[in-house]
């Protein structure tokens, strides 16, 4: 049999898994805490040698991705806002990144300051379509020089200038990567080389920046974002379904939401999006989680008048509790209840905010009218009462009061095993091994 051990370094759990390349199995599975206090190594080496011990295998490859240590935050600097800003912004999610921030126009002093203080580890320059203005770009490349910035730069703007600017950001230090147009021209986006060029600095760059481990072994091992191996597996199972579907991941800070539609005549016709239309996208909704975001549950699905008259306060409440003591576990039927209202709560706003563009930046939205599947992925389903997580996926497909179009005919599934990451951790050594775990585990 031949086997891999496809591993997720998270901010809490370390969670393994080994596949059978071959059958498309899981034939072990273990996690352990991540141990971010003293080496992430700890806790990766705990979680794997428990998985290959109860798969009776040795001596087998590691693919391992990570967002220990807050993962990768992201800056966008664009030309303006509602085009090469907007796109930037896109791109950068779709590589599983946390955008911490987006300016457009040319930076002064201000907006320099504003920049140091997201404290980005990579930023992504974008603006100008290729053949078109170069003067914003060229100001803003030529700004980062002169400000002796040393947080790598990923370089996505105007082709005609490429060239020039890098050896300008090369020269004064900056580290600088490459990429073409994310932008090329009006109404086309292109995220692929960017999303390639931002994966490469997170693993060049940014894994051993944060310090999780005192030796180098794990920023060699570590190949992509957990984020980015998600979405990575989300497009292959959509490959495999063949049609639309959308994936909810409900975590302790943030609930990520992931849909893959089918191209249709909207990528051409007269109602097309200026920044282009990204068909397999991500969003991050950062007030939106299990345990340090709860408050920010309760407070959106508020706005959302989503709460029953007298719910908030207890609830409130309860949330305060979580966010307080992120280790949290529930310990009776009264714990399990307020737990399955918060998820049901933050898959629900955060799906509404997807689907409604607001959270991508598309005009008319997403549309999730054709979505075939719908996946719920996080703790909080894959560990509780299989009941409590078809209740959370419920409220995302009954919710009529939400101001967006409903899937007509979507089968609820809960990731229960973990396979999404590991099958887009697979995806491209083994396609054939991802695609085969991902029909046998999810149904696809």
């Amino acid at each position: 049999m031949s086997v891999a051990v496809c591993a997720d370094v998270g901010s809490t759990y370390t969670k393994a898994a080994v596949v059978d390349l071959d059958g498309g199995r899981l034939v072990g599975a273990a996690s352990a805490p991540t141990t971010v206090g003293s080496d992430v190594l700890h806790g990766l080496d705990a979680a794997v040698g428990a998985a290959t011990a109860a798969a009776g295998v040795a001596d087998v490859p590691w693919y391992v991705c990570s967002s220990a240590g807050g993962g990768l935050r992201l800056a966008v600097v664009g030309y303006e806002p509602l085009v090469t800003a907007q796109a930037g912004r896109r791109v950068g999610l779709s590589a599983g990144a946390n955008v911490v921030h987006v300016a457009a126009g040319r930076l002064g002093a201000a907006e320099l300051a504003a920049l140091r203080a997201a404290r980005p580890d990579v930023v992504l320059l974008v603006g100008g379509t290729d053949g078109g203005d170069a003067d914003t770009l060229t100001h803003n490349a030529t700004r980062l020089a002169r400000a002796r910035w040393r947080v790598p730069v990923v370089l996505a703007g105007n082709v005609d200038a490429r060239a020039g600017l890098c050896a300008l950001l090369a020269d004064a230090g900056v580290p600088v990567t490459a990429a073409d147009n994310v932008l090329p021209r009006i109404g086309v986006l292109a995220p692929g080389p960017a999303r390639a060029a931002i994966r490469e600095v997170f693993l060049r760059h940014v894994i051993g920046g944060k310090k999780l481990s005192r030796g180098s072994r794990f920023a060699r091992l570590v190949r992509a974002a957990t984020p980015d191996a998600v979405l990575t597996g989300v497009e292959v199972l959509a490959d495999t379904v063949g049609g639309d579907l959308a994936v909810v991941d409900v975590g302790g800070a943030t609930t990520d939401v992931y849909s893959v539609l089918t191209p249709d005549e909207r990528a051409e016709g007269p109602g097309r999006e200026v920044t282009g239309t990204l068909w397999r996208a991500r969003t991050v909704e950062g007030d939106l989680g299990m345990r340090w975001s709860a408050p920010g549950v309760v407070r959106a699905a508020a706005e959302e008048r989503l709460l029953a008259a007298g719910e908030q306060d207890s609830l409130a409440a309860a949330a305060a509790v979580r966010a307080a003591d992120p280790g949290f576990l529930p310990v009776d039927d009264a714990d399990r209840a307020v737990d399955r209202r918060i998820a049901a709560l933050a898959a629900t706003v955060a799906v509404r905010r997807h689907a409604r563009g607001a959270a991508t930046g598309e005009r008319a939205g997403r549309d999730l009218r054709e979505v075939r599947l719908l996946v719920g992925s996080g703790g909080v389903l894959r560990h509780g009462d299989p009941a409590d997580a078809r209740v959370v996926l419920d409220a995302v497909l009954t919710d009529h009061a939400g101001g967006w179009p409903l899937p007509r005919a979507a089968h609820p599934v809960v990731d229960v095993d973990y396979v999404l990451a590991a099958a887009g951790l697979l995806a491209a050594e083994h396609p054939g091994a991802a695609a085969a775990v991902l029909r046998r585990h999810l149904g696809g």
